[in-house]
């Protein structure tokens, strides 16, 4: 059975919001964690996202025509699946839109021959995806900056959920990988 896996990268106060990435990621660019990020999207063969990381993302992508940062031709052609209750076309190369059934959809997904089930960015659908133990892994590239507000990827009210801790990993300049299996597994 595929993997769904979780990969983010946020502030040392969980800030992950990707207009201010420039403010708190940039700064702590290294081409290991580049060479790290590369490697997640080769495991993974489809992309599970809600609406709006799909409409952030979904633009930017197509438009890179030479395999920019070693990743979007992958990018371009593994199968994406929105989750999402108002969209109504989703145009990128490969997508499905997912409205209705989303538990028993992504478990159909998961059982499905193939590598991992990469859900980037998406922390509404992350959210409602924890108290299904549907997510087996959580891979967080925690970026030593304090933001002081932004957009959190978790949030108070959260139900508590435990995880185990299988791997740390320490890039340059203070990026550190912090890599969860959920406590199911």
């Amino acid at each position: 059975m595929r993997k769904l896996v979780v990969a983010e990268s946020v502030t040392l106060d969980g800030v992950f919001e990707a207009t201010t990435m420039a403010q708190w990621s940039s700064p702590y660019h290294s081409d290991e964690q580049e060479e790290y990020i590369k490697q997640n999207i080769s495991a993974s063969d489809a992309l599970l996202l809600g609406r709006v990381t799909y409409e952030f993302i979904a633009p930017y992508w197509p438009t890179q025509k030479n395999n920019e940062y070693g990743i979007a031709d992958k990018m371009n052609s593994m199968p994406k699946y929105v989750v999402s209750s108002t969209l109504e076309k989703a145009d990128w190369n490969n997508s499905t839109i997912i409205k209705g059934n989303i538990i028993e959809e992504i478990t159909k997904l998961k059982q499905k021959p193939g590598q991992n089930i990469l859900i980037n960015g998406s922390a509404n659908l992350v959210k409602s995806l924890m108290p299904t133990d549907l997510i087996d892994e959580y891979r967080f590239l925690v970026h030593p900056i304090i933001m002081g507000n932004g957009k959190r990827f978790f949030k108070d009210g959260m139900n508590t959920t435990k995880l185990k801790l299988v791997k740390t990993e320490t890039f340059p300049l203070g990026v550190v990988l912090l890599r969860y299996n959920s406590a199911k597994n």
